[in-house]
């Protein structure tokens, strides 16, 4: 069983709920992939390290459990789960069916002052690539569609996204570890803006659709080089 292994101190902000910063921490682990499916997440060991009580640390961990992304089990503890593909399957519905909406609506009316945004994101993912840091390289990306929905004025749908997408998530992280990923999701954010520069919405539905659709394409061979987060994962069940 993988224990709950922090990465240095963490300092509560004693300004923002406790609760909320602990679950922000844990998700952000666990989509990053820090902590692995069958990781124990103890309350009291977490609640020593947040220097908090377990009340806070209860109330994150039910949060994360709706997102499914952990299992708790009443007296026994709480572990951070494999992927749930139905999850997956239905926040990239939610994404696609938003942002094929949004970038059509940019398209239409498009922005000089957006499209050089969104560029500049571009040309920090490309660095990144360069330098191996995938972190920063998912928040650029995470960066890149945000611009998009603020431009479209529908942030309150962003944060709805990102509330439905943690299981989508770790699967596009498993996907950025493949060979050649990476670059072509610069590419296709590229293809993107340009897309949206060139007032083109048909162009830019084709991009976002071919942009958000390639990782679930992708599940059979990512069972395969990842099976402790897909398991139970069967061709019969593709999406």
């Amino acid at each position: 069983m993988n224990k709950f292994e922090p990465a240095g101190a963490f300092a509560l902000d004693k300004s923002q709920g406790a609760a909320q910063q602990i679950y922000a921490y844990l998700r952000d682990a666990i989509v990053r992939l820090k902590f692995v499916p069958g990781t124990d997440l103890e309350r009291a060991e977490l609640a020593r390290y947040f220097g908090v009580s377990v009340t806070p640390v209860r109330d994150a961990l039910l949060k994360l459990e709706e997102e499914e992304l952990v299992d708790i089990f009443p007296q026994h503890g709480t572990r951070v789960r494999v992927v749930d593909l139905d999850s997956a399957r239905n926040a990239h519905f939610l994404r696609l069916t938003l942002e094929l909406e949004i970038v059509r609506t940019l398209a239409q009316h498009p922005d000089d002052v957006l499209v050089r945004e969104l560029q500049g994101f571009v040309e920090q993912q490309r660095a990144c690539v360069e330098r191996g840091d995938m972190d920063a390289f998912a928040q650029a990306d995470q960066a890149f569609h945000e611009r998009m929905y603020v431009a479209a004025r529908a942030e309150q749908l962003w944060r709805l996204m990102r509330s439905k997408s943690g299981n989508m998530d770790r699967l596009r992280r498993l996907h950025l570890l493949e060979s050649g990923k990476a670059e072509s999701v610069v590419q296709e954010h590229a293809d993107i803006a340009a897309a949206i520069a060139q007032g083109d919405p048909d162009l830019a539905e084709a991009t976002v659709r071919k942009h958000l659709g390639d990782t679930l394409s992708q599940l059979t061979g990512l069972r395969k080089r990842h099976p402790d987060y897909l398991v139970g994962y069967t061709e019969t069940a593709r999406p």
